[in-house]
């Protein structure tokens, strides 16, 4: 546990981001083997039907995501305020709720893959393997929920290093399973997928077994559980925002796919692949944001309201600084990076395209998320789901199918317009960040992010 109310500002967010951002890398670290080893294996039609894939993913788990952020939010409170028994109550009403989650979502998930990816124009010859790589992932639903929720609680404690263990362990079993059920068995995406699904199951049982016997405060048990339904409450009223958000950014990461999936197997394989490396290069700003929503909500829970502004500040500047750093590489080595996926020349070409074109804007994209993380952990969720919304729906949805299309004006009355060129989809993520980084920060200096404080007394 981290008591992040004392101390230097910038010097406790980046203790506290530090271990947080090597378990984020190692659980990426899942996705990311998944597609190397099945790319350069099994072959770019593999490599598109697992890319194809998570979109799905994140919609089922993105309402589970919002709950376990919503409960951050209140244990890092209530710890910060002392009151053990609300955290403990916080930690069993979490476990109850993902446990049940999990199950739903599993049948759900399940049964309606393949249907989801034909009404997303998916290619034919793509959808039996991403239904089958769905369907194994989950099978292992509970584990991956029960691994988050770990990981969610002892960020409001304060804890960022204990889930990176475990992390560790489960990426190199992941790597190992991948290698010899993909390359040594000759399994496919089944293969991939199963090595992902028994690594989540390690490093969930792994933190539990140790947890329950070296930690002062968790105590995982099917057993004696407590569900307090005004922490519930309170949980989905923080949470649901956040939840909605992350559904409805999956739910246009799918339809950003339907705009891709019209353009082929080549533009759908870079898009996956790209998309890895782009999730790669924004965790540092994510993690980052989610320090600073701890750091905000035990310091505004003991009352330290000074420490916000400055945790604010510092790390807008360790996001930006790396931010740079990464865009510099990418620019410079955008072909290179593609190649470790995939050999062909024509997915290299169009994901080095895409990677140049966003990576130019990763400074905006880690202002605008540090502004929102200040606006969580005070417990202000609803703005930041709308001002992602709006910039994602409103803005980047339609800019990429817009500049995605060639519109010839054949008199003042008719036009025609025909797709021509992937490039505008990847134009329509830069420009929503910088919708999206605007309106945070006028939110920000408004003040009314202030008056959504959970510990009033």
């Amino acid at each position: 546990m981290n008591d992040l109310t004392q101390g230097k500002e910038g010097k406790q967010i980046l203790i506290f981001a530090l271990p947080m951002l090597l378990g984020n890398i190692f659980q990426q670290l899942y996705n990311v083997v998944d597609s190397i080893v099945v790319g350069n294996f099994v072959g770019k039609e593999a490599l598109s039907a697992v890319g194809a894939s998570y979109p799905l993913l994140f919609i089922l788990i993105s309402l589970i995501i919002g709950f376990g952020m919503g409960t951050t939010v209140i244990i890092s409170q209530y710890f910060g305020a002392k009151n053990i028994t609300k955290v403990k109550n916080a930690i069993d009403t979490l476990n109850i709720f993902l446990f049940f989650a999990s199950v739903f979502t599993t049948i759900i998930g399940y049964f309606f893959c393949e249907i989801i990816f034909i009404k997303t124009d998916l290619p034919p010859e793509l959808i039996p393997d991403a239904t089958t790589y769905f369907k194994i992932l989950m099978l292992g639903n509970v584990f991956m929920f029960g691994y988050n929720g770990v990981t969610s609680i002892l960020r409001g404690l304060g804890d960022s290093k204990t889930p990176l263990y475990f992390l560790i362990i489960a990426t190199v079993v992941n790597i190992i399973l991948d290698l010899i059920f993909v390359v040594v068995f000759k399994w496919g995406v089944a293969g991939a997928a199963w090595a992902t699904t028994i690594s989540h199951a390690v490093s969930f049982i792994a933190s539990v077994v140790y947890l329950n016997k070296h930690h002062e405060i968790i105590r995982f048990s099917f057993f004696n559980l407590t569900f307090d339904k005004d922490i519930f409450i309170k949980s989905l009223k923080i949470g649901t925002p956040s939840g909605m958000q992350q559904m409805f950014v999956a739910l246009g990461m799918l339809a950003l796919f339907s705009i891709v999936n019209k353009f082929g197997t080549d533009v759908i394989a870079a898009y996956s692949v790209a998309g890895r490396i782009d999730t790669f290069a924004l965790l540092p700003a994510m993690n980052f944001s989610m320090a600073l929503t701890a750091f905000v909500g035990q310091n505004i829970g003991a009352k330290r309201h000074d420490r916000v502004k400055k945790g604010l500040r510092a790390s807008i500047f360790f996001m930006s600084s790396v931010a740079i750093v990464l865009t510099i590489i990418i620019l410079i080595f955008s072909k290179q990076i593609m190649g470790i996926f995939t050999p062909e020349t024509a997915v290299i070409n169009y994901g080095a395209d895409y990677l140049i074109i966003v990576s130019s804007f990763y400074v905006t994209f880690s202002i605008m998320f540090a502004y929102n993380a200040v606006f969580r952990g005070a417990g202000d969720t609803i703005v930041p789901m709308l001002i992602t919304l709006f910039a994602l729906w409103a803005i980047r949805i339609p800019v990429s199918y817009i500049l995605s299309m060639d519109i010839t004006v054949d008199s003042l009355t008719q036009w025609t317009a025909k797709p021509i060129s992937e490039t505008g989809i990847w134009w329509g993520i830069p420009i929503a960040w910088c919708v999206g980084m605007l309106f945070s920060i006028i939110y920000y200096f408004t003040g009314r992010w202030k008056r959504k404080v959970i510990i009033k007394e």
